[in-house]
């Protein structure tokens, strides 16, 4: 590719209902100069390349996948509505072929907001199924009344007119370079059963094969539907508030910075903070917490939720691109490129698959005869049957689908994955590992004590809030909130900087002042034997203690305690009834962890600097495969050195773009709840695999015998898809916490 001329370009297709859908896009192009790093998502319809247009303008990007019959539009642009007529421009497929392409399209273009579903009798497969099927029926019926020869011309027809535009998609992809398709296979076997003069039964083939085609389409697009789900949560227009007077805007016109009224009943239009005004918001439709949250000035709201109960005002924070929803929704899109290895597998066992299965046809239909004299007719008529149970389609879809249905699920309760290859690993997962603060406990500590040495209450909180003034760290901002509580002035401080798993210092009128851990105060010489049975006291009681020092003189200890969540204990039991052990990791000293760990029933591991957590974890993957759990910041390191790293935040930055995989709901029991759906997601992989390779199986042998004709060959593969596709929607249904949702939560209506 030329230097300097290359770009990444992004377009729409319609018309994929399965992976082997994506796989004809994706060769349709790959191939063209000037292209690379090609990736096609199917459920979110995306074909994305980086394109050197010196070598292939966009135009033949196009063109490449209209003529493979898909429809292809810009990105932002609709897909093309295709022309009808069957000639083949420049060898492509022609857009007549809408069965490809149309009923992809979840709605009618009937209204602005293109929100009525289309029903699948009037989408072009619908009509095909239509067609085929009153073709047959009148063939049969023609077969009653009329000679046999009439009806065998009746049959003839029923064939060709549902073979036809298959052909034109096989030969359209052969010319791409695909040519083992199930097109090229259906096209092969109903134009041999037309010459060995099995019209009826070739007849019966296409439309069974139509019917399949059909369902296929169904599946992909109730799949769809919880990822479509999510963005309709973000309502179309809000009240924004300018010169004193509220307009209806579009919400996703709004700017940064901008008022926004929420009446209750409303949802938010946007990510905000509120400004005005009390009241309990909903906000199961993003995180699944089915308890309203008390929403005051100060506080965050997102973008989807349901103001409960009074009017609030809320300036926007983010734009509606960058809102919690859009960025739900680009998380599980882009999700799909993170294949799975078990998927990556598939794909290569396909290619080498389906040669392997149209020589053994070419040899069933041409050794019988050859070396033992036997009938002609009957053994091309069993090859014929053979390439249709050959396809790989059921197969090629058992892992996608199943990964698709998982990530909708997970994003519906608040369970972010970043693609097929986190779901396989967290399900292989044997250890836990658990940040505390922020992750075990609230994350909001609170100060318990202060001990004073030297001077007063009011002058020791003074100069500890004065180091911490302006941190990020839980335990700096509690101090910072105790003093602001007892209405002590922050003395002004200079030079402050973080001494990372250890406090903070800062300079205040010359002096050097540390707000800092006992070990701290143990390297600087300051720890006495009575501070020690001090700070021992209060550790005991689950506490932890910093020690304020002047010049690295004691000036006081403060102590703060975190509370654990409630449902950590809970969360650690339903680890171990699913075989998993879990360890705590803090940097806090042995005696608060110890006190902590065992109110939980939690193995610790303590006085961590940020460097030994990840110490920690690799060590615990020599032996087992590890999942981490941490706040998405300060824990960033450890979480990438996890097997899988497991980000948790109410729907934070953080939250949703660091780690593997983020819990959106600050509920530790979601821990077990993503672990049993990535478990339940590859049970389903497994079972969709054993329908798949089990049903050709069977009938590869009885067709070989002639036990099977090639209508059965049909059902086999069709029925098999579709029998793949459906099991794995089953898993839009399940429960990752075993407990029934609310009716508000993402993608209920798609239920």
């Amino acid at each position: 590719m030329a230097d300097g001329h290359a770009g990444q370009r992004e377009w729409r297709v319609t018309g994929m209902d399965c992976g082997s859908c994506a796989a004809k896009v994706r060769g349709a192009v790959e191939r063209l100069p000037g292209v690379a790093d090609v990736d096609v998502a199917l459920m979110a319809e995306r074909l994305r390349l980086t394109l050197d247009e010196t070598q292939t303008p966009p135009e033949r990007i196009e063109k490449a996948v209209r003529g493979v019959g898909f429809g292809i539009a810009a990105k932002g642009a609709r897909p093309e509505k295709p022309k009808g007529g069957i000639v083949l421009p420049d060898g492509a497929f022609p857009d007549a072929a809408e069965a490809v392409e149309i009923d992809s399209e979840p709605k009618e273009t009937t209204g602005p907001d293109d929100d009525a579903p289309i029903s699948w009798v009037k989408t072009a497969k619908g009509r095909l199924v239509l067609g085929t099927g009153a073709l047959l029926a009148a063939a049969w019926a023609l077969r009653l009344v009329l000679p046999a020869e009439s009806a065998h011309w009746a049959f003839v027809l029923a064939t060709l007119v549902g073979i036809v535009p298959v052909a034109q998609r096989a030969f359209a992809m052969t010319r791409a370079g695909m040519p083992f398709t199930i097109e090229m296979l259906m096209t092969i076997a109903a134009g041999g059963a037309l010459i060995i003069g099995e019209p009826e039964e070739a007849a019966l083939v296409v439309f069974l094969f139509a019917v399949g085609e059909l369902l296929e389409g169904v599946s992909a697009g109730k799949a769809r539907d919880s990822i479509r789900a999510l963005s309709k949560l973000v309502p179309k227009t809000a009240r924004l508030e300018v010169g004193g007077k509220t307009r209806e805007v579009a919400a996703e016109k709004l700017q940064v910075g901008q008022i926004v009224q929420v009446r209750p009943g409303d949802r938010v239009p946007c990510d905000g903070e509120v400004i005005d005004g009390t009241s309990g918001v909903d906000e199961s439709p993003v995180t699944g917490e089915s308890v309203p949250s008390l929403k005051e000035p100060g506080a965050e709201v997102f973008a989807g939720s349901i103001n409960a109960e009074a009017l609030l005002r809320v300036r926007v924070t983010k734009a509606a691109e960058d809102n919690t929803i859009a960025r739900i929704v680009r998380v599980v899109e882009e999700a799909e490129s993170a294949r799975a290895p078990t998927e990556r597998f598939i794909d290569r066992f396909s290619r080498v698959y389906m040669p392997a299965v149209v020589a053994t046809a070419v040899l069933v239909a041409v050794v019988p005869p050859l070396a033992f004299g036997l009938a002609w007719g009957e053994w091309v008529y069993r090859a014929l049957a053979l390439l249709l149970i050959g396809c790989p389609c059921a197969l090629v879809i058992s892992v996608p689908a199943s990964i698709t249905s998982a990530l909708s699920t997970g994003a519906r309760n608040g369970l972010l994955m970043k693609g097929g290859a986190v779901i396989e690993a967290a399900a292989r997962t044997t250890y836990v590992a658990f940040d505390k603060t922020g992750t075990l406990t609230h994350g909001r500590p609170r100060v318990t004590d202060v001990s004073v040495l030297s001077g007063s209450a009011d002058d020791l909180m003074a100069l500890a809030a004065g180091v911490e003034s302006g941190a990020s760290h839980p335990l700096g901002q509690a101090i910072c909130a105790e003093a602001e509580r007892r209405g002590v002035g922050t003395v002004a401080a200079t030079g402050g900087r973080a001494l990372p798993g250890k406090g903070a210092e800062a300079s205040i009128d010359g002096a050097i002042v540390c707000v800092g851990s006992p070990r701290l105060a143990e390297e600087r010489g300051a720890l006495t034997d009575d501070l020690r049975s001090r700070v021992a006291a209060l550790e005991a009681d689950g506490k932890t203690v910093v020690i304020v020092l002047c010049e690295d003189v004691p000036q006081g200890l403060i102590a703060l305690r975190d509370e654990p969540r409630t449902d950590v204990a809970d969360a650690v039991a339903q680890l171990h009834s699913l075989g998993i052990s879990s360890v705590m990791l803090t940097g806090d000293n042995p005696r608060t962890a110890q006190a902590i760990a065992d109110g939980l029933g939690i193995e610790h591991r303590s006085e961590l600097m940020p460097e030994d957590k990840v110490t920690a974890i690799r060590e615990l993957t020599t032996d087992a495969r590890v999942m981490m759990i941490g706040d998405g910041i300060n824990d960033a390191p450890a979480l990438a050195a996890a097997h899988v790293g497991v980000a948790m935040g109410s729907g934070t930055d953080v939250a949703l773009e660091t780690a593997d995989a983020a819990i959106l709901r600050n509920r530790v029991t979601d821990v077990p709840a993503k672990i049993r759906l990535t478990r339940a997601t590859m049970r389903n992989i497994r079972q969709n695999i054993a329908i798949a390779l089990g049903l050709k199986a069977v009938f590869l042998v009885t067709t070989v015998l002639g036990v099977t004709g090639l209508w059965i060959a049909i059902l086999a593969d069709t029925g098999a898809t579709v029998l793949v596709t459906m099991n794995a929607l089953r898993l839009l249904f399940f429960r990752p916490a075993g407990t029934p949702e609310p009716t508000e939560r993402i993608g209920a209506t798609a239920e």
